[in-house]
């Protein structure tokens, strides 16, 4: 190997490791690797973000998408600190990521130096921080073992994020080391004598229910999935915001689990005398705050399968706790024979019926009907499409009326944050253009959408183009439905004053629409799918209408008369 500066070695290790886009904020902290990104432009591309949480969010979006860490490049204090938020989504969300981190000189450390912060107490798993692992790279010959191991250790288990520190001095040291070769994931295969267990728990029971979802999946375990489901005829659902890993088409799928819950489906959930978690973590919200499922030893036989040992019985106590990683399980689930004759196929029917039954809308007011909306987005969307959301009441209308074919086949389609981190889906979707091509959809809030809307600059420079859908009621929807059950009538923090959201979208180079109707949408979203840049659409949404189920008004009227004020 020749000589080379320790930048150019870390851009080359990330090529190494099939890194094809890096998301960041430039920073004097990393010049070197900066250099190193032009030295080798011809084989990944540095797309530049205007805030270092668009920048996180986007690699996260990019690990979600294709299995292997999304990689965000930030500098020192506060550029670490903004990114921290993108960190958090891979941690909950179980997603490979790998942010790297410009830091001060070796010879200025511990003095509490312009921008120092120490990385392993704000992100280290030793202080219950949200990163798998935190390093810091003080010799330069030893980057390609440092980025082998993140990529590891990002992808193996349980996937989450890894930080890496880089002293800027560490960065121009010359160095004639080479990469190390590409990492793969490790598979972890169920354990024969659990699956036989598992068979003889299936034969027992009356009324299983599969819970499908958390990270790892390929179409090929999705697929294996449903060949196992099938056999055996079971129920699926999917696990919150992991829509997209069990075809909702399929006549034995029975909803997703998570906010805004279908009543019968949550009814199911308790009533199931077996349920089978392939692969989510049965947090608090698909969990319904562990009332579903309740902690730490639930009311009905539990059978839980998570790529990380660590995570088994961890919350829950189960019955059969299987260490896999879910292509290894999924195919190992799909050749257990299943008798000819199973006594809850009526059970699995009337799952699949309610599901159905509950893609049918209640009545509320307004000149913007959002089931017709989604129906349309349903009608007019590619197939493969990636839709996205950030965190609101906004986000339900696509939760409950939207359906994905998903991983099955062949595409993971939906992005959305299990954390609940708001501005998440404008900059998830345009990593989503930049990396795939496909189309990218959009739907946000008004609040949500100004968290991280100066990504549609990033957008437009790059070239990419998604499509927005932005919900305008004038307020922070879901704090405002909370605000009216806790305190009716006491508007305190929730209303806000929105810019011109059209001029906005023009501004960074978006077409820029607004409908008060829902007869007007179908063209507008037609001629986004054809324009060749970006569009963001605005509804003027009426503010009573805060959920799929109900006005604002009647959780206030609701919220008096508890307290004896109607």
């Amino acid at each position: 190997m020749s000589k080379q500066i320790a930048g150019h070695l870390l851009v080359q290790c990330l090529v190494e490791q099939g890194v094809s886009h890096v998301f960041g904020v430039p920073g004097e902290s990393y010049l070197a690797a900066l250099d190193g990104f032009h030295a080798y432009g011809d084989r990944i591309q540095f797309v530049i973000n205007r805030q270092e949480g668009g920048a996180a969010f986007m690699a996260e979006a990019h690990g979600k998408l294709t299995g292997r860490p999304g990689v965000c490049f930030v500098t020192r204090g506060p550029g670490a600190t903004n990114a921290s938020i993108g960190v958090h989504t891979a941690f909950q969300d179980s997603t490979p990521m790998v942010l790297f981190v410009g830091d001060v000189a070796s010879d200025s450390r511990d003095r509490e130096v312009f921008q120092e912060v120490d990385y392993q107490s704000f992100f280290g798993p030793s202080t219950k921080g949200f990163a798998k692992r935190v390093e810091r790279i003080d010799d330069a010959r030893r980057i390609p073992e440092y980025v082998a191991r993140a990529f590891a250790t990002a992808m193996n288990g349980r996937p989450g994020p890894v930080v890496l520190a880089l002293p800027e001095d560490m960065l121009v040291q010359e160095v004639d080391v080479a990469p190390l070769p590409r990492v793969e994931a490790v598979q972890a295969w169920s354990d024969p004598g659990a699956l036989r267990t598992l068979r003889e728990m299936l034969l027992a029971a009356k009324k299983p229910l599969v819970i499908a979802g958390g990270s790892g999946w390929t179409p090929q375990s999705a697929q294996a999935l449903q060949r196992f489901a099938e056999n055996w005829k079971l129920p699926v659902g999917n696990a919150f915001r992991f829509q997209d890993t069990f075809d909702n088409w399929h006549a034995q799928y029975a909803g997703d689990i998570g906010i805004g819950l279908n009543p019968k489906l949550a009814q199911r959930v308790k009533d199931s005398d077996l349920i089978l978690a392939i692969g989510p973590r049965l947090g608090e919200m698909t969990t319904g705050g562990y009332t579903l499922i309740e902690a730490p030893r639930s009311k009905q036989k539990l059978v839980h399968i998570h790529a990380s040992a660590e995570e088994l019985n961890r919350v829950y106590q189960a019955d059969l706790a299987i260490n896999a990683t879910m292509n290894a399980a999924a195919r190992s689930l799909e050749v257990l024979t299943a008798p000819t004759s199973l006594p809850w196929e009526e059970w699995t029917q009337s799952a699949n019926a309610d599901y159905l039954e509950n893609l049918k809308p209640q009545a509320l007011p307004g000149d913007i009907d959002m089931p017709a909306i989604v129906g349309l987005l349903q009608k007019h969307l590619p197939a493969d499409a990636v839709v996205t959301n950030g965190a609101g009441n906004f986000a339900s209308w696509m939760h409950r009326f939207f359906r994905h074919h998903g991983l099955a086949k062949g595409h993971k389609t939906q992005l959305a944050p299990t954390n609940g981190a708001m501005g998440y889906g404008v900059p998830a979707a345009i990593a989503a253009a930049i990396t795939t091509g496909r189309t990218a959809f959009t739907i946000a809030g008004d609040g949500d959408f100004l968290m991280n809307g100066q990504e549609l600059a990033t957008a437009a420079q790059c070239g990419a183009k998604s499509i927005v859908l932005l919900l305008n009621n004038g307020m922070f929807g879901t704090i405002r439905m909370h605000q009216e059950r806790e305190y009716p009538k006491n508007v305190s923090g929730t209303a806000l004053a929105n810019p011109d959201f059209v001029k906005l979208a023009e501004a960074y180079g978006y077409a820029g629409v607004r409908i008060t109707r829902t007869d007007e949408f179908e063209a507008q979203l037609l001629a986004a799918l054809e324009r060749p840049n970006g569009t963001l659409i605005e509804a003027v949404l009426d503010p009573e209408v805060i959920t799929t189920r109900g006005t604002l008004s009647a959780i206030t009227q609701a919220a008096l008369k508890k307290v004896g004020k109607a």
